[in-house]
């Protein structure tokens, strides 16, 4: 049976990862639980040598379950993890300059999140659980010992960040190239694939973001994406009941996922870069770090 251990809540209501014997009076709420570091493996197996055989080891690593609607990280929060989903799902988003918010990814099994703050030591997303959530915490500061007690997952970990970089690449093709009715079908192929990979079923499966989360994720409104939706209920192409989808036709539906095109804006690439400030970063970063500062540390997910 795993031990359970007692984590202290920081003044910003997120919870540490500081042992107890090593804490100062405060609060403290039990949270997390340790595990075998091939626990790891078992959760990156896609990214390790089929025929790999992990061998025993005593290092651990820690286990955080976070609440549906509970705040992960926020922006402008020093950076000093990155998480590994081990069950649930999660939403990752940012903003742009006039602080509008931007769904960038979910996260599921096997994904890896909060890579964007190694680069300036401070995450520029914020992490939201869409569903009751138990992820592995990887300290970065850890990373050589994690690399020396297991050498196999340093290139398991390099390949899930590599990956991770390939599917946002893929996305910006998405919104450059396909008409709406195709990137809704793209995404719930893509969506049927991941769940296939992970040994569930690729053909009726539920969607643990709204319909507003999708739409943001694909460049689209919430009616959009409500439209297009009903659409291809009324075609057969799936079957919707409230976010359980059943896909009817994936063969037409997967057809449709490639058709499609959008105009070229007539603004170039350089016009429309933002402007960043004297620090590097986007304006709107630090607007919506005080904004999050103010904001419950739960989220309300429904709408």
């Amino acid at each position: 049976m795993l031990s359970k251990q007692i984590y202290q809540v920081s003044s910003t209501g997120m919870p540490t990862s500081t042992p107890l014997q090593n804490m100062e009076p405060g609060k403290y709420c039990e949270r997390g639980r340790w595990t075998s570091i091939n626990i790891l493996g078992e959760v990156l197996r896609n990214f390790l040598p089929r025929t790999l055989v992990l061998r025993e080891n005593s290092m651990l690593v820690q286990h955080m379950r976070f609440k549906t609607g509970e705040r992960i990280h926020t922006v402008g929060q020093p950076f000093d993890t990155v998480y590994v989903v081990y069950s649930g799902f999660v939403r990752v988003s940012s903003c742009d300059d006039l602080g509008n918010e931007q769904v960038l990814s979910f996260p599921m099994r096997g994904d890896l999140f909060g890579l964007d703050g190694i680069h300036s030591g401070h995450y520029v997303s914020e992490a939201i659980a869409l569903t009751e959530c138990n992820l592995i915490l990887l300290p970065f500061y850890k990373f050589n010992e994690i690399f020396q007690a297991q050498p196999e997952f340093e290139q398991a970990i390099f390949r899930a960040m590599s990956h991770e970089l390939v599917r946002e690449q893929m996305m910006i093709g998405v919104l450059g190239t396909l008409g709406a009715d195709a990137r809704v079908a793209r995404f719930l192929m893509l969506n049927s694939e991941r769940f296939r990979q992970l040994g569930w079923s690729e053909k009726s499966f539920n969607l643990s973001m709204t319909r507003r989360d999708i739409g943001s994720y694909l460049g689209l409104s919430l009616e959009t994406v409500s439209r297009i939706l009903s659409s291809f209920d009324e075609a057969g192409l799936i079957r919707v009941e409230n976010r359980t989808i059943t896909i009817l036709n994936p063969q037409l539906l997967k057809s449709m996922s490639s058709v499609g095109s959008r105009k070229k804006r007539g603004a170039s690439a350089q016009d429309s870069k933002p402007e960043r400030d004297l620090d590097g970063a986007f304006p709107a970063v630090a607007v919506m770090a005080e904004n999050a500062r103010k904001r419950p540390d739960r989220i309300d997910l429904s709408t």
